[in-house]
């Protein structure tokens, strides 16, 4: 069962440490009427946002390479198997395209390329209807992000250094009384976290949480179990823009309610280049 092969709470919690162009309609302080020094959780969360929304719209002008290690354990925690993938993360006609490099140090198969290039002709020959459906679909999944700031109480614990940068430690707990309105936004409840906030242009820098409560998913087929963890650190690209560099997931899931799996997935992101320079090609 491939449940767990792009994880949904990995996605989830992506989602709303760095993809929040929706909050940028929320009403934050301005900059100049508020310094720094006085800025409280929330203002900082606000002005984080505009950032994070910056830096969705600019990532769409690069392309990457993503490193997946995808790990399953033991009840010990020792690796049992392990699956690791490189691929490309290139534009097509201006949409994301993932070009499969290596599969456990191996080219692709003849099978995996032939899908490759099927799926990389359908995308070059998208029709308007299937490019409504799929930004229908797209909006769909981020609609829960316009509840965050009334889902969660953020409050500023401290200041920290990462990578050279001053940073706003912010704590994340579920608000109470809140009551979810979209797809995903339940498990606003079930999650808690820590958020490091840059000081200087207010990126993401990194995201810290935890599921503090089991739920399911897929159609109550496998439940999350409390104690699955996630770490997203970002690196900061010209013109403000941040990106991920490195998520962790350790994960504990039921299937069925019955066999047990955990996991450790590491994503690792590099060589951000604007598609403009064109380094990399869909090869055929």
């Amino acid at each position: 069962m491939e449940f767990l092969a792009k994880f949904r709470v990995g996605a989830l919690l992506i989602a709303v440490a760095a993809s929040s162009p929706l909050f940028a309609q929320n009403s934050g302080p301005d900059r100049h009427q508020s310094p720094r020094n006085v800025l409280d959780a929330r203002q900082i969360v606000g002005l984080s946002l505009v950032a994070a929304d910056h830096s969705w719209q600019a990532r769409d002008e690069y392309i990457y390479m993503e490193r997946d290690e995808d790990r399953r354990l033991d009840p010990l925690g020792q690796v049992k198997s392990e699956n690791v993938d490189v691929t490309q993360m290139t534009l097509v006609n201006g949409i994301r395209f993932e070009q499969l490099m290596e599969h456990n140090g191996q080219l692709p198969s003849a099978e995996e390329q032939i899908k490759r290039d099927q799926d990389l002709e359908k995308l070059k020959h998208e029709t308007p209807e299937e490019r409504a459906a799929r930004l229908h679909k797209n909006e769909e999944n981020r609609s829960f992000l316009r509840d965050l700031l009334e889902a969660f109480d953020f409050r500023l614990i401290g200041e920290e250094i990462i990578a050279g940068r001053p940073t706003h430690v912010l704590e994340a707990t579920p608000h109470p009384g809140y009551h979810a309105s979209g797809k995903y936004a339940k498990l606003f409840s079930r999650v808690k976290g820590k958020l490091w906030v840059d000081e200087q242009d207010f990126g993401w820098v990194k995201v810290d949480g935890e599921v503090t409560q089991a739920f399911s998913m897929g159609l109550f087929v496998a439940r999350v179990q409390r104690g699955s963890h996630i770490v997203l650190e970002q690196t900061r690209l010209p013109d403000a823009v941040w990106v991920p560099r490195r998520l962790e997931v350790r994960a504990s899931a039921r299937i069925l309610f019955l066999k047990s799996l955990d996991l450790d997935r590491i994503l690792t992101y590099s060589d951000y280049r604007r598609a403009t320079d064109g380094p990399y090609t869909v090869s055929r």
